[in-house]
């Protein structure tokens, strides 16, 4: 695989990770890019789910504190 000291000047096409859009027409997409549509919104429900947990985590913080 190549690597930035590979390609000093900048110059290979960098591949970006496939977008999805709720509710896009599949049909046109094969099984690879399939599975990686639904890595990508796996990694992206797990940083959800974090985000909503480091949230609720400080409100209960915050209404034990103040409960006192």
């Amino acid at each position: 695989m190549a690597s930035a000291d590979d390609d000093p000047f900048g110059l290979m096409p960098v591949k970006k990770k496939p977008v999805h859009e709720i509710g896009q027409p599949l049909d046109t997409l094969s099984a690879g890019e399939l599975d990686e549509r639904i890595e990508a919104l796996k990694e992206e429900i797990a940083r959800l789910a974090s985000a909503r947990d480091s949230k609720l985590a400080s409100k209960r913080a915050a209404d034990a504190f103040f409960k006192s």
